[in-house]
């Protein structure tokens, strides 16, 4: 098995990188940001995802993409122009190099941000149907569509990855529902990379939560088993502020609520 990880220099990539290292034949690891030195079993280069020919040399040989480069949040101003380049021509050029170089799998950092505005009590299948709450998760829609498209059309495999709130704990009280600590993203990231051959699929990545808004049971074939549970932080995270009154009903929150001016109960 050789893997490519595109923004392996990102806080992601780096915990998949430190996680499966040893686990392949190769992990050839690559980003526009400065990397640490590559180790046994590791090649590192720089790529740019605007570069379609250079992202595609890269490609050569590999068996399976796994893509945590681009724009990771909502930027704050401009946003927009912020995440065209990246998050949807580098997107695009994420898939057709794939397709180029004959990769087998990819595996697409999606977020829950592109069904931000689904209400919390939205059962999980609903949830599937894009409603993204920013541009961000626009660009990831986006890159959703190109991932059915090329595997539909060109008999790639892939898996999106609609991650959660990322980070060591959880911080606010949504966060309680949607976490995903480091070593539960890189267990699913080991998962799509071995699962057995399919064709789309889409995964939340979320950990073992109690609040869960989530049920990832129709991609059981994974194998995915998250183990931590972001209620061991519950008393200490729900002891803060309230939560702001328009983000409160929306899977997305504070991305929701930024720049709202509706009226949140027509957003039904």
């Amino acid at each position: 098995m050789k893997v490519l990880l595109l923004g392996a220099a990102g806080g992601i990539g780096v915990a998949i990188r430190q996680g499966l290292r040893g686990r392949y034949d190769l992990m050839r690891l690559a980003d526009i940001a400065p990397l640490e030195p590559a180790g046994a079993g590791e090649e590192t280069l720089v790529v740019d995802l605007l570069d379609l020919p250079g992202l595609t040399a890269a490609m050569v040989g590999i068996d399976c993409v796994v893509h945590m480069a681009g724009v990771p949040v909502e930027p704050e101003d401009n946003a927009w122009e912020q995440v065209l380049p990246a998050n949807i021509v580098g997107v695009h050029n994420l898939f057709e190099a794939a397709r180029i170089a004959g990769v087998k799998r990819v595996l697409f950092a999606s977020s829950h941000h592109a069904a931000g505005f689904h209400r919390r009590d939205t059962p999980t299948l609903e949830t599937l149907v894009p409603r993204p709450d920013s541009y961000y998760g626009v660009s990831k829609v986006f890159g959703e569509a190109m991932g059915r498209m090329y595997a539909d059309k060109f008999g790639l495999q892939v898996l999106s990855l609609r991650i959660g709130a990322y980070r060591e704990r959880p911080s606010d009280p949504r966060q309680l529902a949607v976490w995903v600590s480091p070593r539960d993203m890189v267990e699913l990231v080991r998962c799509g990379i071995e699962a057995p051959d399919f064709g789309y699929a889409t995964v939340y990545g979320v950990s073992a939560n109690t609040r869960n808004f989530w049920d990832n049971s129709a991609v059981a074939f994974l194998g995915y088993a998250p183990r931590d549970n972001a209620e061991d932080w519950a008393a200490e995270v729900l002891g803060g502020p309230p939560e702001n009154p328009i983000a409160a009903p929306f899977q997305g929150g504070w991305y929701c609520a930024k720049d709202f001016v509706g009226e949140p109960s027509r957003v039904d």
